[in-house]
């Protein structure tokens, strides 16, 4: 995971000062490679030794550490930027071409999939997966847009034969306190701190199911009602109110889930996909 990704993974959980301090890199990495820790910390209206605590909760030495790990980033991402010709992260101007919106939105999403595949913890995945193939019930939680990802899961799984059901409305979604052993619920969440969907994952754990959890976050009160956390590895850019880079994120590994799931029984998966294709036949007709 990038510097810039694991500092918005854990923004929500860092406190006011050290969250300053990451918005400020955040919003800007270059001034890391052009300023001093002093010029950060002043800049943020903290200390040094905040900046540095800021640094170690990433895993890095100090403010020098943070330094080499972005200038090594910047330059990763200033060859895409070349080839695509958008500045990833940067607010666009008013008069942004449609050329460069197309560029920037492509470069923000590309590089989300391409950490979250490279990040992505491979051993969770496969007990996700085991735990999903083996469900009698799977319910899908997600607000907003990820409740985008959580309704594609469940299309997915439908196609083929499996019990699932996306319910969007979290006091629908709360029946999952009626859920049980050998039953799953996964929710689904970019900030990890949505409420709602913290409270659908407590409900199933509760009452004896399963939960995952799907978000960016290492921390937070979803990740905590999970007995099982996937994560996405994305840096929201200029249409962060969009989420499209996590929507992105989110489902790549819906994808992965599901054909893995699907690989499970194989056989069975192509009977019921083409079942539910030939099921369609007379409305694909003109």
């Amino acid at each position: 995971m990038s510097t810039q990704s694991h500092l918005q993974a854990v923004r929500e959980q860092l406190p006011p000062s050290m969250r300053r301090v990451a918005d400020a890199i955040l919003e800007d990495p270059h001034r890391i490679l052009q300023g001093t820790i002093t010029d950060l910390a002043t800049a943020c209206a903290t200390s040094e030794p905040t900046v540095v605590r800021m640094c170690q909760r990433l895993g890095l030495a100090g403010y020098t550490d943070l330094r080499l790990t972005l200038a090594g980033e910047l330059a990763s991402e200033q060859v895409r930027r070349l080839r695509l010709g958008s500045t990833h992260g940067a607010d666009l101007p008013a008069d942004s071409t449609l050329s460069q919106i197309v560029a920037d939105i492509a470069l923000t999403e590309a590089l989300g999939i391409e950490e979250t595949a490279a990040t992505l913890d491979i051993a969770e995945l496969h007990r996700a997966v085991e735990a999903l193939a083996d469900a009698s019930m799977v319910l899908l939680h997600g607000i907003s847009a990820s409740a985008s990802a959580a309704g594609d899961l469940e299309r997915k799984l439908q196609r083929i034969g499996r019990n699932a059901r996306c319910l969007r409305d979290t006091h629908d979604a709360l029946a999952a306190a009626l859920m049980g052993p050998g039953q799953v619920a996964l929710g689904f969440s970019h900030s990890g701190s949505t409420r709602e969907v913290a409270a659908v994952l407590s409900q199933a754990r509760t009452a004896g199911a399963r939960t995952i959890a799907l978000t960016n976050s290492v921390e937070g009160p979803v990740v905590a009602q999970a007995d099982i956390v996937l994560r996405t590895s994305v840096r929201e850019s200029t249409y962060r109110s969009g989420a499209m880079a996590s929507r992105s994120a989110q489902l790549l590994v819906v994808d992965c889930m599901f054909v893995a799931i699907a690989q499970r029984s194989r056989d069975d998966t192509v009977d019921a996909l083409r079942t539910t294709y030939d099921a369609l036949a007379d409305y694909r007709r003109a």
